[in-house]
């Protein structure tokens, strides 16, 4: 669902390599943390973790609670800008990314979308997936197990590492967006926009 381009660090700068999620995983080499898959960050980054800085278990990075990880990584966000940092929305079928997403439907049209959000990307971080006002939608099934709470939504969070399937139901013609919710992902590239039109008669 989305892919980051953060800090770019040279390996002979850093001494060791830490998981900014689970600090207790140091490293003498780049990689990723074998707890969560998140790739490791230099030990001077993640030195606050590492050195023993004590955090709620309930906000860590494998924990299902919904939350953006800011008050665990602030040296990332202070050092991320929209020069070093892309978010990505990306179409499997065509391979697409962001505003080159080209969606057309049809008002009446019921579809089915899969929203992935895998790990293997820099910044694994949950996303909040909205869509304007083309239609509601029904969440299907969260790593294919069917969700029981079949209410009308705009927006569904996908966690770090989760697969989300959900029908669109089309009821707006018109040229409208789809994003993620946070706003500096959506302005650092994950958004696009897709067309609706009138369903054809006959």
């Amino acid at each position: 669902m989305c892919g980051m381009k953060l800090i770019p660090v040279r390996p002979q700068e850093a001494a060791a390599w830490t998981c900014p999620m689970h600090p207790e995983v140091i490293s003498d080499s780049t990689g990723t943390c074998p707890m969560c898959g998140m790739k490791l960050m230099p030990m001077e980054a993640g030195a606050d973790l590492a050195d023993g800085h004590d955090h709620d278990p309930a906000h860590s990075h494998d924990a299902p609670d919904g939350l953006e990880w800011e008050d665990l990584m602030p040296d990332i966000n202070r050092a991320s800008n929209s020069y070093n940092m892309v978010w990505k929305l990306v179409d499997r079928d065509t391979g697409t990314e962001n505003e080159n997403i080209d969606w057309e439907f049809q008002v009446g049209e019921r579809i089915k979308i899969r929203l992935e959000n895998g790990m293997d990307q820099d910044h694994p971080m949950h996303h909040p997936f909205h869509v304007h006002g083309a239609g509601r939608f029904l969440v299907l099934a969260r790593d294919g197990r069917a969700d029981d709470n079949l209410v009308w939504k705009d927006t569904v969070l996908v966690r770090s590492g989760e697969t989300v399937d959900i029908l669109l139901d089309v009821t707006n013609p018109g040229l409208w967006m789809a994003h993620c919710h946070i706003a500096e992902h959506n302005q650092a590239g994950m958004m696009f926009s897709f067309r609706v039109t009138e369903a054809a008669a006959g």
